[in-house]
């Protein structure tokens, strides 16, 4: 039986137990989906990544994303949390380097990465930009619907130019604003309401509010994907890259480089921070950048054909 390395880290922290945990398996090569799949059902994280050879040997290396219930084209959090852990064992196998640059390819495209890691030899922080700029997906459910989806009245859903609306980078988020933190921390998933607001496949819900002991452009978010099999998340990466659609069709955003921390996981006991720059240019939305911090928890051997 061929034996698989697998590490966990915390991503979008630099304190482990905080953040959003994820799964990497080093030894992908071999597994079929069915296998991938069941071993993220088996890791039960929001989401696990197998790193498989690059189809082209200029890039470090290509990734595969399950969350506990189906696979995705792209996600934030794997991508950093993975960039880390790989930049980690290229400087332990070269001393003395301590920023890389290197592409990973993804279902989404090559997502390009840079990566400065820790003197403690098991941290780091990664930046990538998105191969794809965020896509407008048509308008939201109704406020009032989505409301009751959430236990919340109609008067806690909007804030400033803000109403619901629907983006994606990769999988398809609802962003739902809220008028207050205190909306924001008292939201909860009627799974009941949200099958009959969304009949099909829904979107993930994305809630955020603006962050009250912010300054600038600050905000504090939950993600709930209870379809994907996650309740709720600590930290996605994926809805902070659609988030710079929503910033683009409701803020005034002015030519030059903007950056945007949000905070997630709060509510959770899980704190995470997400950097976001958003670079305009001609009143158009021309590149997206995510990063953050990741700490290297578990390492170990899978058993498993």
């Amino acid at each position: 039986m061929p034996k698989r390395r697998f590490a966990t880290l915390d991503v979008f922290t630099d304190t482990a137990l905080a953040g959003n945990p994820l799964a990497v398996v080093l030894d992908g090569d071999g597994l079929d989906a069915a296998a991938m799949q069941a071993i993220a059902r088996e890791f039960n994280l929001s989401e696990t990544v197998f790193v498989t050879a690059p189809s082209e040997a200029r890039h470090r290396a290509a990734l595969r994303i399950f969350t506990p219930a189906r696979e995705l084209p792209f996600a934030g959090h794997p991508t950093v949390g993975t960039a880390v852990l790989l930049a980690l064992h290229d400087r332990n196998e070269k001393p003395g380097i301590d920023a890389l640059a290197f592409g990973l390819e993804e279902r989404i495209g090559t997502v390009s990465c840079v990566v400065e890691t820790g003197a403690d030899g098991r941290s780091g922080r990664a930046r990538f930009k998105l191969p794809v700029l965020p896509r407008y997906l048509g308008e939201a459910a109704e406020a009032g619907a989505l409301a009751e989806a959430l236990g919340l009245s109609p008067s806690k859903i909007g804030f400033h130019r803000h109403h619901p609306s629907r983006h994606g980078a990769g999988p398809a988020f609802t962003f739902v604003p809220l008028a207050s933190r205190d909306a924001l921390d008292r939201a909860r998933i009627d799974e009941a309401g949200l099958a009959r607001l969304f009949p099909e496949e829904a979107d993930a819900l994305y809630l955020y509010a603006l962050d009250p002991e912010g300054i600038g452009r600050q905000y504090q978010a939950r993600m709930f994907a209870p379809r994907l099999g996650v309740r709720e998340d600590p930290a996605t990466g994926s809805a902070a890259a659609a988030f710079a659609g929503v910033l683009t069709q409701f803020e005034p955003l002015g030519d030059g480089t903007h950056d945007v921390l949000i905070r997630q996981g709060v509510a959770m006991g899980r704190p995470s921070v997400i950097d976001l720059q958003v670079v305009i240019s001609d009143g158009a939305l021309r590149s997206v950048e995510i990063g953050g911090a990741a700490v290297l928890v578990s390492e170990g051997t899978l058993h498993v054909d």
